[in-house]
């Protein structure tokens, strides 16, 4: 599976620009999307699958890998217009692309700590990039200097904790996280070890409270970016919570705290939805909501909110993925994300509203859409921790209902506000792509245990 993706990555940078670079790289990708799912399927428990001495798959990170995969191509076929640019500019955009492919599927596959630690800094490069080279408008410059600040504030207390993990332990191998359990000399040490070696995660995830850089890195970058940005970048922060949290079995207080802090940053970031009238900028607020519940779960860290994280991580990624790539589809046409300009498309098209009412749909957590049995499982494992939290998430999903609903009512129900410009047809690339985002959750509905062997 890397091995091709490095071929790929190659191609891009030694073969003379033409035409079939793009269709070559789109067959290479899709290939090894369908060798990621045989690797899956043999690493389907919670035990580890070995690639090499220092790679391996297990249940938690095969998922994550064969998401990673799936939408590399996608992305792909999303950012279209880059094919209207120079050779050189073409040839940067898809290396940095892989590149954040490749990073990706190293970091969920390593089985030493440090090495995951590398390969996660090593996305903040292409994707800095990405942002700052192919951003929409000028504020790109200020989205990347957020996204830079953010990631390295967060970054550096988790270099720490790797140190002190490996004095303490003599050893940074992931599996042994199983086994092994740190011990501070005090109550307080041992809690502010835990918060260091965390944070990190929580701004790349991003809670409510760090998630300045998000929109703004959404609304700038080109839509490739924002496809990988929210389907499979924020998913690092909960896998590396789920994956350091087993670590420190023993901390209750500030987890309890924590927990709190989420579970009001899924209410408030619902309720700025509503609010909100960049269409982007309300797919990344809705983003931030739902890692919140993402990241109250892996805190709490029992069998039902770990299952419902994994389960919900997956399908707002493709979810999310698609909704972005819908947006683009608007901007495209009416050059512009405002909410209340980009509508009435219900008169145009047949097909775009449904593919809207389905992400839609999918976005607030219809049943039996996989998103509503991620967040029933994590709901129902933080209520039997803490009853005091039920209004609080009830409230946060009603509000999700209400943004979700005003999104697809925007876009489609309403009269035409540019009824003077002209449109493009709804070309089957794109009605392809949107496609493809979908497709997998009809899978998940099928087989739900897939994504919930690692707790169990």
């Amino acid at each position: 599976m890397l091995t091709l993706l490095s071929v790929s990555i190659s191609t891009i940078v030694l073969i003379n620009v033409k035409k079939w670079n793009w269709n070559a790289l789109f067959v290479a990708l899709a290939m090894m999307t369908f060798l990621s799912i045989t690797t899956v399927n043999n690493s389907g428990s919670a035990s580890w699958s070995f690639l090499s001495h220092s790679l391996a798959v297990d249940s938690l990170s095969a998922p994550l890998i064969i998401l990673s995969c799936w939408l590399a191509p996608l992305c792909f076929l999303a950012q279209n217009v880059v094919k209207g640019n120079s050779g050189s500019l073409q040839n940067g955009f898809l290396a940095l692309t892989c590149s954040i492919i490749f990073f990706l599927l190293l970091t969920f596959s390593s089985l030493n700590i440090l090495s995951f630690f590398i390969c996660f800094e090593a996305t903040l490069i292409p994707t800095l990039v990405l942002i700052t080279r192919w951003g929409a408008n000028v504020e790109r410059l200020q989205a990347g200097t957020y996204f830079l600040f953010y990631t390295l504030f967060g970054s550096l207390p988790l270099l720490v904790s790797i140190v002190l993990i490996s004095q303490t332990t003599s050893t940074l191998m992931i599996p042994i996280s199983e086994i092994v359990s740190l011990q501070g000399n005090t109550f307080f040490s041992i809690n502010i070890w835990w918060i260091i070696t965390i944070v990190a995660f929580l701004v790349k995830m991003p809670i409510y409270g760090f998630h300045l850089w998000l929109p703004k890195a959404h609304v700038e970058a080109p839509v490739a970016g924002s496809m990988i940005l929210a389907a499979i970048l924020l998913k690092l922060g909960g896998y590396g919570i789920i994956r350091m949290n087993a670590y420190f079995p023993d901390v209750t207080t500030l987890s309890a705290i924590l927990t709190v802090i989420c579970c009001w940053g899924a209410l408030i970031t619902s309720i700025l939805c509503t609010r909100q009238t960049d269409l982007k900028a309300l797919i990344a607020y809705s983003s931030v909501g739902h890692m919140s519940l993402v990241a109250a779960g892996t805190i709490v860290f029992s069998d039902w909110t770990i299952s419902g994280a994994i389960m919900l991580m997956i399908a707002h990624g493709l979810v999310s993925s698609a909704l972005f790539a819908l947006a683009n589809i608007l901007y495209e046409r009416t050059h512009t994300r405002n909410i209340f300009i980009t509508r009435g498309f219900k008169m145009i098209t047949v097909l775009l509203p449904f593919w809207w009412l389905i992400s839609c749909a999918a976005n607030l957590g219809l049943p039996p859409l996989p998103n509503l049995i991620g967040e029933l499982y994590i709901i129902t494992g933080i209520i039997s921790w803490s009853i005091f939290l039920a209004p609080i998430l009830g409230v946060a999903t009603v509000f999700g209902a209400i943004y979700s609903l005003l999104i697809y009512q925007n876009t489609n129900t309403q009269s035409i506000v540019l009824s003077s410009m002209s449109f493009n047809e709804i070309s089957p690339r794109e009605h392809i792509l949107i496609l493809f985002h979908l497709l997998p959750l009809l899978s998940i509905i099928v087989a739900p245990n897939s994504c919930m062997v690692w707790s169990n």
